[in-house]
C-alpha cells in the first residue's frame, strides 16, 4: 500500500468536513495530492481510473474560480 503524507490529507479532508477553514494551505495540500497523484498516473497504468472525489473536484474548481477573478 502506497502511504500519502497524512497532514496533506487530513488538512484536505477537514476542509471539506468543515472542521478548518478552506484557505491557502487547504489548496497548496490539494496540488501536492493533485501532483501525487499525477505521478503515480505516469509511473504505472495501473493509477489511470484513480480521481478524486466530486467534493475534492469542487474544491478544485473553487480555487482555479479564485486564481481567475
Amino acid at each position: 500500500m502506497i502511504e500519502v503524507d497524512t497532514s496533506h490529507s487530513q488538512i484536505v479532508e477537514r476542509s471539506l468536513a468543515g472542521e478548518r477553514a478552506v484557505d491557502e494551505q487547504t489548496f497548496s495540500s490539494l496540488t501536492i495530492l493533485s501532483e501525487r497523484l499525477e505521478h503515480l498516473k505516469n509511473n504505472d497504468k495501473i493509477y489511470d481510473s484513480v480521481t478524486f472525489s466530486p467534493d475534492v473536484k469542487g474544491l478544485r474548481a473553487r480555487n482555479r474560480a479564485v486564481i481567475v477573478s
